[in-house]
């Protein structure tokens, strides 16, 4: 069974990354970082996406566009179950 965990979207300029990562781990929520600085295939994948933004977020099969925890921790939460 693969782990379940949030795939985010983010670059160093980015200081809403920042704070979502540190929510993240606060949260006790497995993520992988894409940074889309490091490697331009990320950011393709992020256009692909829908989004031209950081952060971006995927959990499961949705797509959240921007920093919102209560949006975040509802998704995860149904995801996760």
């Amino acid at each position: 069974m693969e782990s379940k965990h949030v795939v985010i979207y983010s670059q160093v300029t980015c200081p809403p990354c920042h704070q979502a990562k540190a929510w993240l781990s606060d949260q006790q929520i497995p993520y992988q970082e894409k940074d889309i600085r490091k490697d331009p295939i990320y950011i393709d994948e992020l256009i692909r996406l829908g989004s031209q933004m950081t952060p971006t977020f995927i959990i499961g099969e949705k797509v959240l566009i921007g920093f919102d925890p209560t949006e975040l921790l509802e998704t995860w939460n149904s995801y996760k179950e």
